[in-house]
């Protein structure tokens, strides 16, 4: 068991009595007041093409597609959710999603894995691989795959006890493909963050088997919340039986809504969520949780579980938590909530903002809570004529350009170092791990 997770448990051990009945015993808090909206200036074109970024800021590059790795593997296409970790002697981790599935991409003679295409020992493609820098001069010292045998790595989340939670977007059963694959998948699966090369993959059963896209874990209670990437997605948490040791089984329950089920504030559903008015929230538990018949969110939505357009990226914050619900809202562009978990009375959500338009913000996919209180938002739109961008959200809502991203690809993966000075962000196809520094304000 790795420290941190001994040092987690020893720490919350006492704190989960009664947390069925009562909800989290955490507070909300509010995001910090710094704002940087009018303070990064105008987006200056990259002269390399890449990505434009407000005058001061610089990037660099630190990874890119089929760099040759330590394990003599090259650096593998579609990186997407990431996470950044402080793993001691100076060094930092950059655990990396690969959203890849077999029919796009070659498999791997890569072990232990997962999953392997029939009978054979090529792993599927999908997966993680892990950077590690150092955290003064950011120069990669080693790189790696992490996780394979698995499909579409799409997010997942940072633990208290410095794992990830790589989640898969796909629900494929090995029936389904005629013998083609041997196992079924629509897990999520905890990748340590100095594994030092291929860890031995558990998927967490009981933290349910559906589309899963991102993970965040309340550090003071150790509940695990997630996000489902469908048009008609639930919001779930995951209470484990032993806090900080998720495979030990627990308990997956999806959120209802006072008052209010459909939260897409579309014109064909009709409902009208209004901005910055925090809704009780109750839960409910959900059975069968391996669902073969991929029916979880049928079954919730049955018994009155809120539904979301496209729930993506989440990120916990000073005792509340974002995600990104990416198609919702009356414009169809997006939409963040706010969820705040309490020790006493129901929990709270709201929506915290809504897209007017995509000149504003456009399908916002990945996010962090970054240093200064602001969210960024990682867009992920496609076309001939489309930029995606990161974007700031300031604690009063406004959406600013933080910067551009010049490719035909979106940006993924947004994460900030240990010691916030750095913002690493992936170019998701042809791979790029980019690290952007700069006179970031401070909270």
């Amino acid at each position: 068991m790795p420290t941190d997770r001994r040092k987690f448990l020893a720490l919350t051990g006492t704190a989960f009595g009664g947390i069925l009945a009562s909800g989290c015993a955490t507070s909300a808090a509010p995001l910090a007041s710094a704002s940087v909206g009018s303070r990064v200036g105008s987006l200056q074109p990259d002269p390399a093409g890449v990505l434009d970024l407000p005058p001061g800021f610089s990037y660099r590059v630190i990874s890119r597609l089929g760099d040759m790795m330590d394990d003599g593997e090259g650096v593998p296409d579609a990186a997407d959710g990431m996470g950044c970790f402080d793993i001691g002697g100076g060094k930092i981790a950059l655990v990396r999603n690969h959203e890849l599935r077999p029919d796009r991409a070659d498999p791997v003679a890569v072990s232990p894995a997962y999953d392997t295409i029939a009978r054979s020992l090529l792993a599927l493609p999908g997966g993680t691989s892990t950077i590690i820098l150092d955290a003064e001069t950011l120069e990669v010292e080693r790189q790696y795959r992490s996780l394979a045998g698995t499909i579409r790595n799409c997010a997942g989340g940072v633990t208290p006890w410095n794992t990830w939670l790589t989640c898969e977007e796909n629900t494929t059963t090995a029936a389904e493909t005629g013998g083609q694959l041997n196992k079924d998948h629509g897990y999520v699966f905890e990748v340590p963050a100095d594994s030092s090369g291929l860890v031995d993959p558990v998927p967490l059963a009981a933290m349910g088997r559906f589309n899963h896209e991102a993970a965040c874990v309340d550090p003071r209670t150790g509940i695990v919340y997630m996000t489902e990437d469908r048009g008609d997605s639930l919001f779930y948490r995951f209470i484990p039986d032993v806090p900080g040791d998720l495979a030990a089984g627990g308990t997956l329950q999806a959120l209802v809504m006072e008052g209010m089920q459909d939260t897409r504030n579309s014109e064909d559903n009709g409902s009208t969520l209004t901005a910055r008015v925090p809704v009780p929230a109750t839960w409910i538990t959900l059975d069968n949780v391996e669902a073969p018949d991929d029916d979880l969110r049928q079954r919730g939505a049955d018994r009155g579980a809120a539904i979301f357009a496209r729930g993506e990226g989440i990120w916990m914050g000073d005792g509340e938590m974002y995600f990104t619900a990416t198609s919702g809202g009356r414009a169809g562009e997006g939409q963040i909530f706010r969820f705040m978990p309490r020790a006493e009375g129901p929990d709270l959500i709201e929506l915290f903002y809504e897209s007017p338009a995509a000149s504003e913000y456009s399908y916002g996919d990945n996010l962090v809570v970054s240093p200064f209180g602001d969210l960024v938002v990682c867009e992920d739109q496609y076309g001939d004529t489309v930029d995606n961008y990161l974007r700031g959200i300031t604690p009063a809502g406004e959406a600013y350009p933080l910067a551009r991203l010049r490719l035909q690809t979106e940006p993924a993966g947004a994460c900030f170092s240990p010691d916030g000075r750095t913002l690493f962000v992936n170019a998701y196809s042809p791979t790029m791990t980019l690290a952007i520094t700069g006179p970031w304000p401070t909270a």
